[in-house]
């Protein structure tokens, strides 16, 4: 189904239809045999740019390689491992308890001497 246009919308559509085709035909006036260039090729023009570039991409990947092995082999032997190592499960909280007290050494004691009595002489 078409939109209903009115006479006047008809008119501005033949006007502008009418000045594009003019604006078009003088462009195409404008080109010349002399102006026209040869046609691009398939690839476009940086297909030498593309090699290049992926050639630097390639010189680059091998130098990262040569630098991770010499890196690999400059670095000590016995560095840490990487798989951490297994954590002991959580036991019950010890309790703690004060120490029992010691018992206290008993220090010697010395026998006291008897009084002065006369010494007996055996008979």
């Amino acid at each position: 189904m078409t939109p209903r246009t009115t006479p006047y919308e008809e008119k501005r559509r033949a006007a502008t239809e009418q000045r594009l085709r003019a604006a078009l035909t003088a462009r195409a006036a404008l080109v010349t045999p002399h102006g026209l260039r040869p046609g691009m090729s398939p690839h476009g023009p940086a297909r030498g740019a593309r090699r290049r570039r992926a050639f630097a991409f390639a010189v680059l990947g091998a130098a990262a390689a040569v630098v991770a092995v010499c890196l690999l082999a400059l670095l000590p032997a016995d560095r840490p491992s990487p798989v951490p190592a297994p954590v002991r499960p959580a036991g019950p909280p010890a309790v703690t308890e004060p120490p029992p007290p010691r018992p206290a050494t008993p220090t010697p004691v010395a026998p006291e001497p008897l009084p002065d009595t006369p010494a007996v002489e055996p008979s």
